[in-house]
């Protein structure tokens, strides 16, 4: 739903306000404590919280060793946020993920055990190394936010956020993610090498210690449940809604894709820029929003033809020009 500005009250209007300064803060509280740990990732930390705030999910993807699972850990850690780590291997069931019911013989009873999919944030570690069963067992879970285990049907805990993790380098042995699995991620994050400056920092924060301390959670009871509020209420202009639209439908139209992004990437897309704006402190979303969030939101939604894979066409080219293309509003 799109909130215009003329329905919002006076009162509605300064509460969207309030909480776009308190996201703000929280944004640079997060990437103190990030920090402490990890260095040249404050834009990824953005692009975290505002995942969360848009109720979403995301993939990470970067070679071994570039720090992904450390960088989700103390997302959820400074969040306070209830953690579960998945192991995705190819003998992963779906009732590893989801849990299942256990007998007692003491009194000859059934109880449900659940698996470790109940939790805020579920990292998915290397998720393309198990077969499309047990990946698909996560898509209930992402879209409607439960999960039936032997015909019971169970709600998530919310907030609810599942983050990937793929290794774009060992392609023997993984699985692909199926299209409707993967359309359902809000972003597709690349977490690449760090700078030399910034692996100059790593080291000597590692020379004076190689266990950091535990982040000091920065956020506050019940302000998540605000946040996520405040978030719907930022009023987006019809233009720029159209921008966003006119974007979405150049990649269906761009001679390279063969399949473009669908209307839930859209939609998608409006959620993330409306989350985007209130993590930069503002209660109203802007053309730079949706120019910033544009290669997280479609980069994974394309399928390219066969040509211009031959070619070696990336989906990155094609989203540069997609936005050069797009007149940007004004």
């Amino acid at each position: 739903m799109v909130v215009d500005e003329t329905s919002l009250n006076d009162r509605e209007r300064a509460e969207v306000e309030d909480i776009s300064a308190r996201a703000l803060e929280l944004s640079r509280s997060l990437k103190r404590e990030m920090g402490k740990a990890l260095v040249g990732m404050d834009r990824l930390c953005d692009l975290l919280l505002t995942c969360l705030l848009a109720e979403g999910h995301a993939v990470l993807e970067g070679v071994p060793g570039v720090a992904k699972t450390t960088l989700i850990k103390r997302f959820s850690h400074s969040l306070a946020l209830a953690f579960s780590r998945i192991q995705f291997t190819p003998d992963l069931l779906p009732a590893d993920i989801l849990g299942n019911y256990v007998y007692s013989p003491a009194d000859g009873s059934f109880s449900l055990r659940k698996g470790p999919i109940f939790a805020n944030v579920i990292l998915a570690d290397e998720i393309n190394r198990s077969p499309p069963k047990t990946q698909s067992a996560l898509l209930e879970c992402m879209q409607e936010r439960q999960a039936t285990i032997e015909g019971t049907t169970l709600p998530m805990q919310l907030p609810f956020m599942v983050m990937a993790t793929e290794n774009p380098i060992e392609l023997e042995g993984t699985y692909p993610l199926p299209e409707a699995q993967i359309d359902r991620f809000l972003f597709k994050l690349e977490v690449g090498y760090p700078g030399k400056e910034a692996e100059l920092a790593m080291l000597e924060m590692k020379n004076l210690s190689f266990d950091p301390d535990p982040p000091n959670p920065v956020l506050q009871e019940g302000m998540l449940s605000e946040l996520i509020h405040g978030a719907r209420l930022v009023h987006v202009e019809r233009t720029v809604l159209q921008y966003i639209r006119d974007l979405v439908l150049a990649t269906r139209h761009d001679a390279s894709v063969q399949l473009g992004a669908s209307p839930r990437a859209a939609e998608h897309f409006l959620r993330a820029v409306k989350a985007k704006a209130l993590v930069s402190g503002r209660p109203y979303a802007t053309p730079d929003d949706v120019k910033g969030l544009a290669k997280p939101v479609l980069l994974h939604r394309m399928i390219l033809t066969v040509d211009a894979e031959l070619e070696e066409v990336t989906p990155e080219v094609v989203i540069d020009g997609v936005l050069d293309r797009v007149p940007v509003p004004r």
